[in-house]
C-alpha cells in the first residue's frame, strides 16, 4: 500500500522484545516514532538503536513512544541487544518488532508484496528498503516519513526538531521556517485570517510579503 502524509497508519498485531502489541492500542494517546531496520547485527543500525536508548528521555518528555522494527525475530533482537549495549553503552529500552514473516514491512510498503513470508535466507541488502522513519500523531495518522540508505545513520536530533515543530503547530496554528529551532520566530499558518490573527497576536507581526506573517514562538 502507498502511505502518504496524513494517511491513517496501518494497525497490526506483532511480537516484540517486550511481548505482543496491538499497534493502535499500544500508541494510545501518545505520539509515536516507528523506525525500521533491514536486518539484525548490522553496523549502522547497531549505532542507531543504542543512540535511541540514550535519548529516550527526550522522546518521553514530548509524549512520544519509540518502536523499532527489524527483519528478524524478537529472540534474535534480544541477542543483538547485547551487542548494542557493548558498542553503544546502552541497550534498547523500548520494544522492537520481530518481523521475521515480513508482515509489517510489507504492510507499510517497505517490501513488495511478493517478497515472500520469511526472513530466512534474506540479507540486509535484500531488505535495504526497510530503512524508514514514521512519526505518527495520537489520531493515528502519519505526519512524517523519512527513508534512509543503509550506509547513512539517521539524525534523530532532526526527528526531535520536527516533532517539536509539529506539536507546536497542533497547539498554536503556526508553521516553522527553514532551519527553525526551539525559541525562534514562527509563521502564522495561512488558514488563520488576519482578523483572527490580530486577536491572537495583538502586537502584530512582521510581514516581508503579504502571505508571510512572522511572530515570536508562542509560550
Amino acid at each position: 500500500m502507498s502511505l502518504l502524509i496524513d494517511s491513517p497508519v496501518p494497525d497490526f498485531t506483532a511480537q516484540t522484545t517486550e511481548g505482543e502489541i496491538s499497534f493502535h492500542d499500544w500508541i494510545g494517546d501518545s505520539w509515536c516514532v516507528l523506525f525500521s531496520h533491514p536486518k539484525d547485527f548490522t553496523p549502522v543500525c547497531t549505532t542507531e538503536l543504542g543512540h535511541m536508548a540514550k535519548i529516550k528521555p527526550e522522546f518521553d518528555k514530548r509524549n512520544v513512544k519509540i518502536l523499532g522494527l527489524s527483519v528478524d525475530g524478537a529472540d534474535s533482537h534480544a541477542e543483538w541487544a547485547k551487542d548494542i549495549e557493548d558498542v553503544m553503552g546502552a541497550a534498547p529500552n523500548y520494544p522492537i518488532i520481530g518481523d521475521s514473516d515480513l508482515k509489517v514491512a510489507k504492510l507499510f510498503g517497505m517490501l513488495p508484496a511478493d517478497a515472500g513470508d520469511t526472513a530466512e535466507g534474506r540479507t540486509a541488502v535484500d531488505n535495504r528498503t526497510v530503512r524508514n522513519v514514521y512519526v505518527i500523531a495520537p489520531d493515528k495518522t502519519i505526519k512524517l516519513i523519512l527513508s534512509y540508505p543503509m550506509s547513512t545513520g539517521r539524525n534523530f536530533a532532526e526527528i526531535l526538531r520536527v516533532i517539536d515543530s509539529m506539536q507546536l503547530t497542533a497547539k498554536h496554528k503556526v508553521a516553522t521556517p527553514v532551519n527553525w529551532e526551539q525559541g525562534e520566530d514562527v509563521i502564522i499558518v495561512p488558514a488563520v485570517s488576519n482578523e483572527d490573527a490580530e486577536k491572537i497576536y495583538p502586537d502584530g507581526w512582521k510581514s516581508p510579503k503579504p502571505y508571510i506573517r512572522i511572530v515570536p514562538q508562542p509560550e
